[in-house]
């Protein structure tokens, strides 16, 4: 029996349609909302991420602006363009796109986007906001993991939940976010012993931790739901999830699909963040 296909393609759309019916009514209060993407990389894949925001946006009646500083850009440019940005009363959200430059941290960094705008999640103070249970952006992707078992109607109150990763992008807030849910809540990483053991003890498993195939039958138990935010990139120009479907799908109870998962909630999710930022700021 194979795991049931646990699309966000159907949960994205239905944010896009909310998303643009919000920002039709802030263009004609006087408030259109404008997001800005900061790239300082020459790392094709990110490009190619980048576009697909500015299209989405464009479709909700969001402006986007790439701001492309270069992929050898330096730190201190980087922050005055963020700090800039910050200021600029008709920007409601900024996002620093990865990778960046060496020598240039994304915690350092994202200090410098205002939080009220910084719609990603990245600034360490939204971090600390959301851990403490107050107002702000979580990460987008985090947040996707949450609305995408919330659509599919997975419950977590009780429920154990092994997250496979500790990024502050993804793994760590998502840990606080299902926290949230009542959910009881596993933290793995390269250094958890058995790493098996403890994810095939878990009700869910969310597999963030950039390697590709890394999460395979032995690691989930019989009837689990299964969250992919591996995006890995393939030879051939495609993406590959954390997750070796092949192997899981026969296992699991449920699945998110790499295309069509994750990431496109991911996106819409940005988008509604912006439109929220640009009403508060009326």
């Amino acid at each position: 029996m194979s795991a049931t296909v646990l699309s966000g393609r159907e949960l994205a759309a239905a944010i896009r349609t909310e998303t643009a019916a919000k920002a039709a009514g802030l263009a004609e209060a006087g408030t259109p909302p404008r997001l800005a993407v900061v790239v300082a990389t020459a790392d094709e894949s990110s490009a190619w991420y980048v576009r697909s925001i500015a299209k989405a946006a464009e479709k909700v009646g969001i402006t986007c602006d790439i701001v492309d500083l270069g992929g050898d850009a330096a730190t201190e440019t980087i922050r005055t363009a963020l700090v800039d940005l910050s200021a600029d009363d008709t920007i409601h959200g900024i996002i620093l796109q990865t990778p960046l430059p060496a020598g240039a941290a994304l915690e350092d960094l994202a200090s410098a986007i205002a939080f009220e705008k910084d719609v990603d999640g990245a600034n360490p103070l939204s971090l600390g906001r959301l851990v403490a249970g107050l107002p702000a952006f979580a990460p987008a992707t985090a947040e996707a993991v949450v609305a995408i078992l919330d659509h599919h109607k997975v419950e977590l109150t009780g429920r154990h939940v092994a997250v496979v990763g500790r990024s502050t992008v993804v793994g760590k807030p998502a840990a606080h976010l299902l926290l949230d849910k009542n959910a009881t809540v596993t933290v793995c990483h390269s250094r958890t012993a058995d790493l098996p053991a403890v994810t095939s003890s878990a009700d869910v498993v969310v597999a963030a931790v950039g390697r590709a195939g890394l999460i395979t039958a032995e690691y989930v138990r019989a009837g689990a739901i299964v969250v992919d935010v591996g995006t890995n990139p393939t030879d051939g120009g495609g993406l590959a999830g954390d997750v070796d479907a092949v192997s899981v799908t026969e296992q699991a109870g449920g699945l998110t699909p790499v295309p069509g998962g994750v990431g496109p909630v991911t996106t819409a999710l940005l988008l509604q963040h912006t439109v929220r930022a640009a009403a508060v700021d009326r």
